[in-house]
């Protein structure tokens, strides 16, 4: 039998490059090919193996760096949640800090515009009290005496001194009445006493005695000195002239007698407020022309209207303020609206603070408010200051 064998032929021989077999049946031969490729196949799959195993190696190899890499990084992670915790505590409790401070900032505040509007109050209050906003009363006067006037004082100028005494208002309620006495110490009795039951149309009725607590009051002397040689003139005419001139054009015109005038001193003009102050030589003439009101200017023919009044100088002295309670004054409160009108209540009121079995006296005044707020005053008392 011939084998072919690696393109070579052989007869009788299966060439191997390591051994040679004589083979002497097909049997033999099959078993030997069959062999032959189950070795083969047997070191292929060993190589592949191997060569899966060196994969898996590898493989493993990359897996166990990739696990350490994510738990780096998850350690990583978890620091740095820590420090983002500790980071938001810190951030939490600073602001809790700072909204206490603020808290405390707000109501220091608060405090400090608290005490700004009670000190803007009480310096309101003492506004008031300083402001002096009341009219002068009209008065009757008459000649006391005569005094020589002092070397430096001109003779012919009127002097005056005022004594003024400010009325200081009061405000009553609806439903009170004030209670005048002719004794201070009745009054103080009742306020020490408080409260009184009183028979107001057949209606006992507990009424308060009350002190009546004054604003504060001033009082000064005001003195006057009205010149009797002077005048003041006001409305005078824009004319396009100058001063001086202006000044020769009013003595000019106040030196006519038959305007009242006469020799005239001096003239003091003012040329923005167009005002005028003219002396004269001789006293009586400025009181002749004041009492006109008003006298002509004449300029080029043109007649113009203009003011005169006396000059007056005016000043205070002595000037006092003052407060206190009127002690022989009381203020009812609690009185119940009854069907009586506001005379017959007083008298009721009157009755009863008159009686000594009461603690009452005298009552020099009293009145009764039944309806909306009223105004009192009350001066000072010559006899008993208030």
């Amino acid at each position: 039998m011939i084998m072919m064998f690696q393109g070579k032929r052989y007869p009788g021989f299966l060439f191997n490059p390591t051994i040679f077999y004589s083979v002497s049946s097909s049997e033999s031969v099959l078993k030997y090919l069959f062999d032959f490729i189950m070795q083969a196949r047997f070191e292929k799959v060993e190589r592949e193996k191997d060569s899966f195993l060196l994969m898996k190696l590898s493989a493993d190899g990359k897996e166990r760096e990739a696990q350490n890499e994510l738990l780096k990084l998850m350690n990583l992670e978890e620091e740095q949640s820590k420090e983002r915790e500790i980071n938001l505590e810190d951030h939490q409790r600073n602001l809790a800090i700072i909204n206490d401070q603020n808290n405390e900032l707000k109501r220091e505040i608060q405090k400090l515009q608290d005490g700004l509007a009670a000190k803007l109050s009480e310096c309101e209050a003492l506004s008031r009290g300083f402001r002096l906003k009341r009219d002068l009363p009209e008065k009757k006067l008459k000649f006391m005496r005569k005094e020589d006037a002092d070397n430096d004082d001109v003779p012919f100028d009127i002097r005056c001194l005022f004594n003024v005494a400010a009325k200081i208002p009061f405000k009553v309620q609806e439903k009170e009445a004030l209670v005048t006495f002719e004794e201070e110490d009745v009054a103080q009795k009742l306020i020490g006493k408080g409260v009184h039951i009183v028979n107001l149309d057949n209606v006992k009725t507990i009424l308060k005695a009350n002190p009546v607590t004054l604003e504060t009051g001033v009082t000064f002397e005001l003195h006057m000195k009205i010149s009797r040689t002077k005048i003041n003139v006001s409305d005078i005419p824009d004319l396009p002239i100058s001063e001086e001139w202006m000044r020769d054009k009013l003595e000019l015109n106040f030196y006519k007698s038959k305007l009242g005038g006469g020799e005239v001193e001096k003239v003091e003009y003012d040329s923005p407020s167009r005002t005028a102050v003219i002396a004269f030589t001789q006293p009586g003439v400025a009181e002749k022309i004041v009492r006109r009101s008003q006298c002509p200017f004449l300029n080029n023919g043109k007649c113009y209207l203009v003011s005169v009044f006396p000059v007056v100088e005016k000043h205070l002295e002595k000037f006092q303020m003052f407060s206190g309670i009127s002690k022989r004054t009381i203020l009812l409160t609690g009185i119940k609206e009854v069907e009586e009108d506001e005379e017959s209540i007083q008298d009721m009121i009157e009755i009863h603070f008159q009686k000594p079995s009461h603690g009452g006296g005298e009552v020099e005044n009293i009145k009764y408010f039944s309806e909306r707020t009223k105004v009192a005053y009350f001066e000072e008392d010559a006899e008993n200051t208030a």
